[in-house]
């Protein structure tokens, strides 16, 4: 064996989401680090040029294994490594096909947005928008789903058309966010679940009041902006992820069936009052 297991870095979209995946990278290392093995870095331009990079490698038996992240609608990676014959780990569902006959640890979005909806509804708020990606991205989907369930149960959902009004979707910008806050604003939103921090950022200026120290927003990934601001977020359990997505690699290059090895982890909720900056 190598003792090397690959990943593909992505190029950075959002400064401030981000730092999930710096995060799990360097718990990645740290993890693989304790089991004996090390992290080999590769860039690709798309997911046909990764798939190609660790075929390479493999061909040179430079790596022994590889972790996919980003997994999306329709990923080829999966299907195309298993018929490489290269054992792997996602760091996400596929979302095609649920669940999947690989091996894949994910966080369980739609929890963590039913969690962040309940809790601004058990202070007071009825009426809870939401703002997320465009339908078919699979993880904003997810989280979607949560704030939906939640506001049903809390009889928000009889009327699906009504239910529609509060969700808007837009690109992932703190600039989207606030335009995506002032229109579910003029519509009546007293509070908003956003499916990130980027949105939530945006959308926190636009509820942000003198008086209140609690803004009514909250967001997704528990990012140190979300934290110094004083802004309520859900937290993944990044860590954990990473050290499951190692355990799990061992057991396939053991001999571990990859149906096996499918873990959906549960984020925390971290409600915060605005900082005094």
């Amino acid at each position: 064996r190598s003792m090397t297991i690959a990943l593909r870095v992505h190029p950075m979209t959002d400064d401030i989401n981000g730092n999930v995946m710096d995060r799990f990278l360097h718990a990645l290392t740290t993890a693989a680090q304790e089991a004996s093995y090390r992290i080999m870095l590769v860039a690709a331009a798309d997911d046909a040029g990764e798939v190609a990079q660790i075929e390479a490698l493999r061909a040179i038996s430079a790596i022994d294994a590889c972790v996919l992240t980003d997994t999306t609608v329709g990923d080829p990676r999966p299907g195309l490594l298993e018929q490489l014959g290269c054992p792997f780990v996602a760091f996400g569902r596929p979302w095609s096909a649920l669940p999947g006959t690989h091996t894949w640890v994910d966080v369980d979005g739609s929890a963590g947005a039913e969690a962040a909806t309940r809790a601004l509804l058990e202070r007071g708020h009825t009426r809870i928008g939401f703002i997320g990606w465009g339908a078919g991205s699979g993880t904003g989907d997810d989280r979607r789903a949560g704030w939906r369930r939640a506001m049903s149960a809390a009889g928000a959902g009889s009327d699906p058309a009504q239910l529609d009004c509060w969700s808007v979707e837009v690109e992932d910008s703190v600039a989207a966010g606030g335009r995506a806050a002032t229109v579910l604003r003029e519509r009546g939103a007293t509070a908003l679940v956003c499916a990130s921090d980027s949105l939530a950022l945006g959308a926190f200026q636009v509820y942000m009041t003198r008086d209140e120290a609690f803004v009514p927003v909250v967001g997704f990934d528990d990012t140190p902006v979300a934290r110094a601001v004083g802004l309520s977020s859900v937290a993944q359990p990044v860590e954990e992820t990473a050290r499951v997505c190692v355990r799990l690699l061992l057991g396939l290059l053991n001999g571990d069936s990859p149906g096996l090895g499918q873990d959906l982890l549960i984020p925390t909720l971290a409600l915060r009052e605005r900082a005094a900056i």
